[in-house]
């Protein structure tokens, strides 16, 4: 059996106001052939700010209220809703609330999405 810990995962702090924790992926022990996985805190006031990407993807509240963009479309987004975005359809998502908004998300296929490195390096807008 592979499996690793939430609290054994390394996780990233990103400069628009949250912390990405790969479970199943890049950097992780457990690979995956067709899609990566992991949880996502986003701070008060923090965001994933808007990007877009040859995966699609879903988003999983966990806990927590925001607001999120997907193309045109905006909507509140809280704690037992899921989002898929399309391949290449822009999307961000800001968190509104007082307290941390978790989240899991999945994209398919696997691999790493240039954005995290792009806001990494300054060169992504903290939006």
């Amino acid at each position: 059996m592979r499996r690793i810990h939430l609290d054994d995962a390394e996780g990233t702090v990103f400069p628009a106001g949250r912390r990405t924790k790969v479970l199943v992926g890049k950097d992780s022990p457990l690979q995956a052939k067709g899609f990566a996985m992991g949880r996502v805190r986003v701070f008060p006031g923090g965001s994933i700010p808007a990007h877009e990407h040859v995966n699609e993807e879903i988003y999983h509240i966990l806990s927590g209220t925001g607001e999120m963009q997907v193309g045109n479309e905006t909507e509140t987004v809280r704690a037992g809703d899921t989002v898929y975005m399309e391949p290449d359809v822009p999307h961000t998502l800001r968190n509104t609330g007082d307290s941390d908004m978790e989240l899991l998300f999945v994209y398919s296929p696997a691999g790493v999405v240039e954005h995290w490195r792009e806001e990494l390096e300054g060169k992504r807008p903290q939006g």
